[in-house]
């Protein structure tokens, strides 16, 4: 077996860190720690952003798509558009049969209102009939937040979130109209987005401060809906040894282990990034020792 470190380099690992039993055990850098884009890892903060605006009444998850998004829907609502829910913004069960929205196609995309360009798209199936990954979910979710607080999401979560935890305003996506991409496109550093990991393994508490609600991350960790796989969240992705995690394109990674009180996060350039995640469960335990 190939030592860690050239395995590592072999997969364009950038950037690791480990947190175990309420310490960092394990931090390497193969290439400097700065701010990245976190991809995918992205929704995982809106899910977030969508737990703590229900605490605050901002929301609710059971809300129908046609009274949250009422102005924005087309003439003759689909059945199935009409039956979904909030809820299924956060599931990649909306039902939708593709992906949309997606990191190629928007830079292409002559519509400058994606709100209304995302609901005109057709809904195959029945909301949580289906797994389709698909960015079209989080976009929307994010948006709702965004109206219903009246502030960019960047905004809102900072005195929520990023400033407990001492980080600085981040840079987000935005679309055409200027409203937070909430699929996509945050950038953090390694040892951000590993606070983020932390906080989820503390069950939303952060120094005393509950941020986000227990209640809803151990439902956004659950198993919402099958995706052939061990199961997908509330714009989490389920896996093995009952980790949980914030997924970004190309390896960005913040894997929560609760039964082992543990956190891997990696910043990575790989174009295969499962390589990367089953080389980081294969070698969990000793990542979790930090021998490697």
């Amino acid at each position: 077996m190939k030592n860690f470190d050239e395995r590592a380099r072999e997969l364009r690992l950038l950037n690791l860190r480990v947190w175990k039993d309420g310490g960092l055990a394990l931090s390497k850098d193969y290439d400097g720690e700065i701010r990245r884009n976190q991809y995918s890892a992205s929704k995982s903060f809106t899910s977030v952003a969508v737990g703590i605006a229900q605490r605050e009444g901002l929301l609710s998850l059971d809300e129908k798509l046609t009274e949250a998004f009422r102005e924005d829907m087309p003439d003759m609502p689909s059945e199935n558009l009409q039956r979904a829910t909030v809820r299924d913004l956060l599931t990649m069960g909306l039902g939708q049969g593709q992906g949309y929205l997606m990191g190629e196609q928007r830079p292409l995309l002559k519509e400058e209102d994606w709100v209304r360009y995302a609901l005109s798209l057709p809904f195959e199936f029945a909301p949580g009939e289906k797994f389709v990954y698909n960015n079209v979910g989080p976009y929307l979710a994010g948006v709702l937040v965004q109206r219903r607080a009246g502030c960019d999401l960047v905004s809102y979560l900072t005195p929520r979130l990023f400033k407990p935890m001492g980080i600085q305003r981040p840079t987000w996506e935005t679309d055409p109209l200027g409203r937070t991409f909430g699929a996509g496109g945050l950038f953090l550093s390694v040892g951000e987005l590993l606070k983020f990991g932390v906080l989820l393994l503390q069950k939303g508490r952060w120094e005393g401060r509950q941020l986000v609600p227990e209640a809803y991350l151990a439902e956004a960790a659950k198993k919402q809906i099958e995706n052939g796989g061990e199961g997908y969240g509330y714009l989490f992705w389920r896996g093995q040894r009952n980790s949980f995690r914030a997924d970004g394109k190309y390896g960005q990674y913040a894997i929560v282990f609760p039964e082992d009180n543990a956190v891997i996060c990696t910043n990575a350039e790989l174009l295969d990034q499962r390589q990367l995640l089953s080389f980081l469960m294969e070698r969990q335990p000793e990542l979790l020792e930090g021998r490697a």
